[in-house]
This record gives structure tokens, sequence and C-alpha cells, in this order.
């Protein structure tokens, strides 16, 4: 095997190795995607339970009874 055979074949084993990585990466992205998608969903379920909350009967301040030292 002459040089640029030579020189050839390692590129194609680095071109490999490289394809395999950017593969890898692909779905790594796709899956941390998939994960930030549902982050954001219960975020936005768990901001709608707070202020259910908050917004409840009996949470309003100005409602509760002045502290016994009044």
């Amino acid at each position: 095997m002459n040089a640029i055979e030579q020189r050839l074949a390692d590129l194609e084993v680095r071109l490999t190795f490289i394809d395999d990585t950017v593969q890898a990466l692909a779905a790594a992205d796709a899956e941390q995607a998939m994960r930030i998608v549902e982050l954001e969903r219960l975020l936005h379920l768990l901001r709608q339970e707070l202020q259910s909350v908050r917004l409840g009967p009996g949470h309003d301040p100005h409602s509760e009874p002045p502290p016994p030292h009044y």
C-alpha cells in the first residue's frame, strides 16, 4: 500500500468516526429537545396549579382575620 492509499484509508476511518459522532450527537440533541418540551409542559401545569392555589378561596390576605396581637 503506497502513501496515498494509506492516507485515503486513514481519512475513511476518520470520516466513519466523525459520522458516528455526529449521529450520536443528533440523537442526544433530539432526546434533550423532547425532555425540554416535557419540562416546559410540566412547568406550565405547575404555574397553573400555583395560580389556582393563590386564587383559591381563603387565600386572599385581606379576607383573613387579623393576628391575635391586634
